[in-house]
């Protein structure tokens, strides 16, 4: 658990600078004077179709990948692993074939968005290569996942991605580019992260190709390719269940709205930083323990991930929810953002759901029953597309913020359920019930007593309270040994440096 809890503070260290880069990508994006509310939906549907073109081109080959590198790994040297090969030769193959798709059904596309969202249709063909692009970073960010270097992967993505985005958006507030500039830049992001990925892998030796068939490839191909097409169909609607609100929100509404429910979505985001650095560390580290039939390592990760994502997610959302309004005046965001705010809190719940059940989906999927993943899924799509559907109708931008929280909130019983019965295991104790109490308590003390200080002054004085509320709860209560241990590695390297 130690290096996973390296791993977890490096990306997260990186991926929350990310976040920082990204707040001001997004404050430049909504203030008064820059990108309309339309023009801000154009970049965030662009996002949501790449979504679902990566799920459905890349044919369910990413699990093959996670799954059975520790046999090519264990079995192959480097220059005769040919998974990467067979995974990329495949999802471009992949890529073609959603292409023509997508050309095939651009009328349908037009008829749905045509009305409310025409600005999204004048760069409807950008979408290739952005939606490459996306795919092949993909590719390789899953390469980089199973060989436990998730660091610079997460670096290009949360980073340098957003620096670059920093540029193009710069340009287009100077005035040195046009929107439709812009967004021929836009679509370039995901291609030019994927060659920074791609040279670093090749420079550090780990990005070899071949094209003779492995004798691991002869021997397991049967259970890869039952592997592939199984949770291809989970893939795909796990890429919708995400992607629909946004798009629900552009066809039925508009991009205005859309740029509203995305900028909410966006704030609720922070929530997920750490629960993304540990899923993405904590993947390789479960694949090779099944395969080890090592359920003392496993049970430990489902604990102490349930735990810890689940403080990480209430600290975050405390310190967005209590603050986000005054962001938005202190920050001369357009007010038409407003809007969103109680989807911010709504989205927060349902984030907070998700993530104090640990890293239940990677479990699963990494385990010899994946095959539940491809059900669960069902089961999560076939509730939030029809509810988003109802919600909007009945309740606006908010609807599908309903739908998410009950959405998430049946998935994730069904997959506790899952394990506590097929595996005897379940993440919760004493502490999550103490973890749960401490937020709550420390979350309404600091509402009702400073909500309606306003400016930098209410901000700084609602995260202090909060934060310091939390944070010395979790050592007086003791809710994480991780806590323990970070202040114990604190201490020993003050006193070295002493020395």
């Amino acid at each position: 658990m130690a290096g996973i809890r390296k791993q977890t503070i490096q990306s997260s260290i990186i991926v929350y600078f990310g976040f920082f880069i990204g707040v001001i990508n997004t404050y430049f994006y909504t203030r008064n004077g820059s990108f309309t509310t339309q023009e801000y939906g154009v970049t965030r549907i662009f996002i949501d179709f790449a979504q679902n073109f990566f799920a459905f081109a890349s044919l369910g080959t990413i699990p093959v990948l996670y799954k059975f590198y520790p046999y090519y790994k264990d079995n192959l040297p480097d220059k005769k692993n040919d998974l990467l090969t067979l995974v990329l030769s495949v999802s471009m193959i992949g890529f073609l074939l959603v292409a023509l798709a997508s050309l095939a059904f651009q009328p349908f596309v037009v008829r749905k968005f045509g009305e409310h969202s025409a600005l999204f249709l004048q760069f409807y063909y950008l979408l290739f290569p952005f939606s490459l692009g996306y795919l092949l970073f993909a590719v390789f960010e899953s390469f980089s996942w199973s060989i436990q270097k998730s660091v610079i992967s997460n670096s290009l993505k949360e980073t340098v991605l957003r620096l670059i985005t920093s540029v193009f958006i710069m340009l287009f507030l100077f005035k040195l580019i046009n929107f439709t500039q812009f967004m021929y830049l836009f679509s370039l992001l995901y291609l030019v992260i994927a060659i920074f990925l791609a040279i670093y892998l090749y420079n550090t030796g780990h990005l070899k190709f071949t094209f003779t068939i492995s004798r691991v490839t002869k021997k397991f191909y049967k259970k890869m390719l039952g592997l592939q097409f199984f949770v291809f169909g989970g893939i795909c609607l796990n890429a919708v269940a995400i992607t629909i609100s946004g798009l629900l929100i552009a066809s039925k509404q508009g991009l205005g709205d859309a740029g509203v429910f995305s900028l909410a979505s966006y704030v609720a985001s922070f929530i997920e930083v750490p629960q993304r650095s540990i899923i993405s560390i904590s993947t390789g580290v479960l694949s090779r323990a099944w395969k080890e039939k090592n359920f003392t390592q496993i049970n430990h990760v489902y604990h102490r991930s349930s735990i810890n994502m689940l403080l990480l997610s209430i600290f975050i959302f405390g310190n967005v929810w209590l603050n986000v309004a005054q962001g938005i005046t202190v920050f001369h965001v357009q007010n038409a953002y407003m809007a969103g705010l109680s989807v911010v809190f709504i989205l927060g719940i349902a984030k907070i759901i998700d993530a104090g059940t640990g890293v239940n989906s990677a479990i699963i999927i990494t385990s010899t029953l994946w095959k539940f993943e491809f059900w669960s899924g069902i089961v999560l799509l076939s509730l939030r597309i029809p509810l988003a559907y109802i919600f909007i109708e009945k309740y606006g931008i908010i609807g599908p913020a309903y739908a998410e929280l009950i959405s998430q909130i049946v998935y994730n019983f069904i997959r506790f359920e899952f394990l506590r019965r097929r595996f005897k295991m379940q993440p919760f104790n004493t502490q999550t019930l103490l973890t749960v109490l401490l937020g709550v308590a420390a979350l309404a003390a600091t509402y009702f007593l400073f909500y309606g200080v306003a400016g930098w002054l209410g901000i700084i004085i609602r995260s202090a309270l909060f934060s310091g509320v939390l944070i010395g709860g979790i050592f007086l209560l003791k809710l994480t040994p991780d806590a323990m241990q970070l202040v114990d590695v604190a201490k020993a390297r003050i006193q070295n440096l002493k020395k």
